[in-house]
C-alpha cells in the first residue's frame, strides 16, 4: 500500500505562499473592530426584546414594534460587521444615526413616555453613537494604513 499522508513540513516551499500571506494580511487589517461586534450584537438584541423586559408594551405601544424594527437593524448591522467588516464599516455611521434616532424616538414615536421608557431609549440610543464611532474611527484607522 502506498503512503498518502502528508508530512508536515514548512510551507514557504508552497507555491501560493505569497498570495496566502497576502490573503491573511487583509483579513486581519479588516479585523480592528473584532471586539466592538459583539456588543453591537447584544445592543441590537436588547433593543429588540426591551419593550417586554421593562413591560412597556401596554403603556408605549408604539414603541414596541419601533424597537423591535430597530433592534433588528442593529443586529444586522454586527452581523455584517462580522461577516464582510471591509464592506461594512462604511456604515458604522448608519449605527450612529441609529443611536441619535433611537434617543429621540421617545418622544416622537411614544406618547407621554414615562422616565423608565426615556431612559433606556436614550441608554440605547448613546451606546448605538458611541460604538457606531467606535466602529467608524477604527475602520478609518484600518483605510489609512499603507
Amino acid at each position: 500500500m502506498a503512503n498518502v499522508s502528508h508530512t508536515r513540513g514548512d510551507i514557504a516551499s508552497h507555491p501560493d505562499v505569497s498570495e496566502m500571506q497576502a490573503r491573511y494580511a487583509r483579513m486581519l487589517g479588516g479585523r480592528d473592530v473584532a471586539l466592538v461586534d459583539g456588543p453591537v450584537f447584544l445592543l441590537g438584541l436588547y433593543c429588540a426584546v426591551s419593550p417586554w423586559i421593562l413591560h412597556y408594551t401596554t403603556s408605549q405601544p408604539a414603541l414596541v414594534p419601533h424597537n423591535l424594527i430597530v433592534g433588528i437593524a442593529i443586529g444586522l448591522l454586527a452581523l455584517g460587521f462580522t461577516r464582510a467588516p471591509e464592506r461594512m464599516y462604511g456604515l458604522s455611521w448608519a449605527m450612529s444615526a441609529l443611536g441619535v434616532w433611537m434617543i429621540v424616538s421617545p418622544w416622537i414615536v411614544g406618547d407621554s413616555p414615562d422616565k423608565g421608557v426615556i431612559l433606556n431609549n436614550v441608554i440605547i440610543g448613546g451606546l448605538a453613537v458611541i460604538l457606531g464611532l467606535v466602529c467608524a474611527g477604527t475602520a478609518a484607522k484600518s483605510t489609512s494604513k499603507p
